[in-house]
């Protein structure tokens, strides 16, 4: 059974979306402080999280960052700060989703669904493996390395990554990426797309550009340049 935990503190949010998920037949888990979340999150090893920015102990960023140490878990951030900054900040942070209150119990859950479908969709996929020279990407165990050292990418990042690394040397549009990384129900702006992209390139700061590059096509989108063979 799919497990979602509720990590909010205002109690009538919490127990409205506790009654609309489990209609789904999704188990719930509910927290109301974040060190509560925390302690649910390491108990329960939920398939998704919902988790809200202001909790009364600790802020729902930290929280976040704390769970992407160790895991990739889907987590959909609640908010009351609806402005394009703290959205940004979100999906920077590694949010699947961000959904500004006030909002409608059902679109959470239509939200949910769609997260999940894509997490499902994902974990279906054949792994593979890319070499480009001194990059090598493992899927199955989600390793990047750039001459033999570790990089460190946030879950949609690595993905986008993936995404590239089996479509090299093609033009993909912004709409593409968001499509087949953040899935057709996503429902922010394709500047998520250039800060991933910014992110991943600095990661790959040490990649040799004789081997490769991911550039920016101009008024198109990016294309993930391969200059040596798989």
């Amino acid at each position: 059974m799919t497990t979602i935990l509720v990590i909010e503190d205002e109690e009538s949010i919490n127990h409205v979306l506790r009654v609309f998920l489990q209609r789904e037949g999704w188990m719930v888990i509910q927290a109301f402080t974040g060190s509560e979340g925390v302690d649910a999150y390491y108990d329960h090893k939920p398939d998704l999280i919902l988790l809200d920015v202001m909790l009364p102990d600790r802020d729902g960023w930290s929280i976040l960052n704390e769970i992407r140490k160790e895991s990739d878990c889907p987590v959909l951030m609640l908010t009351a700060l609806g402005d394009v900054q703290h959205r940004l900040t979100g999906l920077n942070s590694g949010a699947d989703d961000y959904i500004t209150k006030p909002f409608v119990a059902d679109e959470v859950v239509a939200r949910v669904h769609a997260v999940l479908r894509r997490v499902t969709k994902s974990s279906n996929e054949e792994s593979s493996s890319f070499i480009f020279g001194e990059l090598m990407i493992n899927e199955a165990t989600r390793d990047v390395r750039v001459d033999g050292n570790i990089v460190s990418l946030l879950p949609r990042d690595f993905s986008l990554l993936v995404y590239f690394a089996r479509h090299p040397n093609q033009t993909l549009t912004r709409e593409q990426l968001l499509e087949s990384v953040w899935g057709i129900d996503y429902q922010g702006t394709d500047r998520a797309v250039d800060l991933s992209v910014k992110r991943i390139r600095k990661a790959l700061r040490n990649w040799s550009t004789e081997e490769g590059e991911l550039t920016t096509v101009r008024g198109m989108g990016y294309q993930f340049r391969v200059y040596t063979k798989k």
